[in-house]
């Protein structure tokens, strides 16, 4: 697939007599930019993998070049009819140059594509339009393949453009491929190009386009399930995964979790059916609904603390004597007033209940990875396949305020890449806290990069507002368009909030579904934000005033851990909350209970990258994983135990010394206790086995037990 070509860029070094000093100043400088930091670019593309880029050598790189830009398909590029000596020859000149440079696009470490960036006043293309302070021209060579991705093209020429826009100095990006490479122009569309005109070039027709850095962010916003026409232009396919088989599979898992919970809360009280139990401890039980006549049986064994493990298969449910399918609804209907609904709160907790069996159904989705696969996957594929959800709560996915498309395009399970709305928001009600060792200017760079940050303080200044005057900070799309756009439409309207558009980075939602994970570049922080749904039972939201003290618990928590060698020696660590941004409406929050959610909608924090602490041959995976079972009931820990060649015993010996030894340390040696449930806490393994436990969520979700410490 090759894009846009009018070869050789080297010979055509006249300069467009219309363009200022200033102009190809910049691009010029764009150029030496995207030189020095091609090395260290890295692109992840979540169902391909690492894209990488850097500066092409003429020599070594020419074997790889010369077979790719000979080949018929790439007749477009222009190089069929040249030696090895002239290709070779026409890339050191560019690589010598000022204006023009080559660079040589890796996937999973091996040449797969070629990319030249050019100052179009160094071009013919430079005569046929007003060049603009910033362009930078644009060709790309994907290399020919036996093995064909599905999504490659795209992936290369979005790495691409996120490349070029990663300079500070890029403006716009400029195209002209021929009329009659009929297999650019969409990718070209797909990105944000948008076609001006027809130029005669000296070799061909082409079709002038342009692609800003707004531009660029809005294509890649439109291909989210949010703004896509599969769902709101077919309604029928939000409900595509509701069907008989998949229904009756999640009403029986809720309601055996709701047994088994219930249960352990002592809420229930299930007749055992004989006093023995079989060779594995378990035995045969009967509930009964209070006045109804309605009896559920099955097979369960009672294991350490009261815990109930239910046989899924042997549950049944009789009304009247008669076999009646499982109905989790109903169920609850019957053991309402035990477990404390009243008619207040019951329709509430029943459209929550709704919403879970539908959550669960959509995970029964036979394309989704099983065990044996989960087992070989990396982090992200294992965050999206979790089924289980919160392990205690029955209605864990009720997410009131989403819809259907909402579900596929921020729900875990979903899995869809999405782009998060950054705001600019009024110093005077914002308050920005971070690490001491981590500026305001240091974050933004290191998260967005300097040409976006650069471009959104533009976008301030083309509407008379200071940037100085504004911080900026990432929202979740669903929080922009519910509820800051409207309930907080007077601080919009008085520009103390100015939405700047998506940034260019796609993001992947997390369990805890507020959290987002950086698909794109994975050594970036992760990101938490506000999310005003109802989910098991309370908004989402996420306090400012909170906000402010959370980098300093952080700092003082990892020095207590760095200070630690017991901890250190079993690969024990956090995950620290390094900076975050809250803003305030104190002239109307004053009025509000001091609890309410109202004043939680918009705060953001950045937390570390488990992706930067893994050495070679480590990865990742949500503790939580150890108690995935998939839609065939295969457990994923028997696969991992297999995979590692340790014995169950040893496994979990590595296991409870990564994850259990340090949580009983750090209680008794620093009276300090954490939240560790399975979303909580991150394992690192190696040789399938756990050497590491990475701890998150820590400002929230820890408590200091001895006042002097918390002094």
């Amino acid at each position: 697939m090759d894009a846009t070509t009018s070869h050789p860029l080297c010979a055509a070094a006249t300069t467009n007599q219309a363009t200022t000093n200033t102009q190809a100043t910049t691009t010029t400088q764009a150029i030496a930019a995207l030189k020095a930091l091609a090395p260290g670019f890295r692109r992840h593309v979540q169902t391909l993998g690492d894209f990488r880029l850097r500066p092409l050598d003429p020599t070594a790189d020419l074997p790889s070049v010369q077979a790719w830009v000979s080949q018929p398909r790439a007749r477009f590029w222009g190089m069929q009819d040249q030696g090895p000596q002239q290709t070779e020859t026409f890339y050191a000149e560019m690589q010598a140059s000022n204006h023009a440079s080559a660079f040589l696009g890796l996937f999973e470490g091996e040449p797969a594509f070629l990319v030249e960036a050019y100052d179009p006043a160094h071009d013919p293309l430079g005569e046929h339009y007003p060049i603009a302070e910033g362009d930078v021209g644009m060709h790309f060579l994907v290399a020919p393949t036996d093995t064909p991705r599905a999504g490659f093209s795209t992936a290369v020429i979005e790495t691409i453009m996120a490349f070029l826009f990663e300079a500070e100095s890029t403006r716009r990006v400029v195209v002209e491929p021929d009329v009659e490479n009929a297999n650019i122009h969409p990718l070209n569309r797909r990105v944000g190009v948008e076609y001006q005109s027809e130029i005669f070039l000296a070799d061909k027709t082409a079709r002038l386009g342009f692609c800003t850095r707004e531009g660029f962010a809005a294509a890649l916003a439109n291909t989210s399930p949010r703004q896509a026409q599969a769902l709101s232009g077919y309604p029928e396919r939000a409900a595509d995964h509701l069907t008989p088989a998949r229904w009756a599979i999640a009403n029986r898992w809720l309601v055996r979790k709701a047994i088994a919970e219930f249960s352990h809360e002592q809420l229930l009280a299930p007749i055992p059916q004989t006093a023995a139990t079989d060779e594995r401890g378990a035995a045969g039980y009967v509930l009964t609904a209070p006045e109804s006549e309605s009896v559920y049986r099955f097979t369960a064994r009672r294991l350490a603390l009261d815990h109930w493990a239910i046989d899924q298969d042997t549950l049944t449910r009789e009304v009247h004597g008669r076999q009646a399918p499982l109905d989790a609804a109903q169920f609850i209907l019957e053991f309402a007033t035990v477990l404390g609904l009243g008619e207040a709160m019951l329709p509430l907790y029943l459209e929550e209940l709704a919403s879970t069996l539908s959550a669960f159904a959509y995970k029964l989705d036979p394309a989704r990875p099983d065990a044996k696969a989960l087992a070989q996957a990396d982090f992200q594929t294992l965050e999206a396949a979790m089924n289980e959800g919160h392990p205690v709560f029955i209605a864990n996915s009720g997410r009131q305020g989403f819809d259907a498309i909402d579900h596929r395009a921020y729900a875990p399970e979903a899995a869809a890449p999405a782009q998060l709305i950054w705001l600019a928001v009024a110093r005077e009600r914002a308050c920005f806290t971070s690490l001491p060792t981590l500026s305001y200017g240091s974050l933004l760079e290191e998260e967005l990069g300097a040409g976006q940050v650069a471009e959104f303080h533009r976008r301030l200044s083309a509407q008379g507002l200071d940037p100085e005057a504004y911080l900026l900070m990432p929202a979740h799309p669903w929080q922009w368009f519910h509820k800051l756009a409207t309930g907080f439409a007077a601080d919009v309207a008085e520009r103390r909030i100015v939405c700047l558009g998506y940034g260019a980075d796609r993001y992947q939602a997390q369990q805890s579904i507020r959290t987002w994970f950086n698909q794109s570049r994975p050594e970036r922080r992760y990101v938490k934000t506000a999310l005003s749904i109802v989910n098991m039972g309370f908004m989402r939201g996420l306090s400012p005033h909170y906000m402010q003290s959370t980098p300093a618990i952080n700092a003082w928590l990892q020095d207590l851990v760095d200070d630690d060698p017991y901890l250190g020696a079993c690969g024990f660590d956090v995950l620290r909350e390094e900076a975050a941004i809250g803003y305030r409406r104190d002239d109307l929050e004053a009025a509000f209970d001091k609890h309410s959610a109202h004043k939680k909608m918009l705060a953001c924090l950045w937390r570390e990258s488990p992706v930067t602490r893994l050495a070679t041959g480590q990865r990742l995976t949500t503790m939580a994983a150890l108690l995935h079972v998939d839609a065939k009931g295969r457990a994923l820990l028997p696969e991992l135990i297999a995979g590692s060649g340790l014995s169950a015993e040893a496994w979990l010996d590595r296991y409870l010394n990564a994850y259990f030894k340090p949580l009983l340390h750090a209680f008794f040696a620093h009276d300090l206790v954490f939240m560790p449930h399975g979303e909580n806490l991150i394992l690192i393994l190696e040789d399938q086995a756990p050497v590491g436990a990475l701890m998150k969520d820590i400002a929230e979700e820890i408590a200091v037990m001895d006042p002097a410490a918390r002094e």
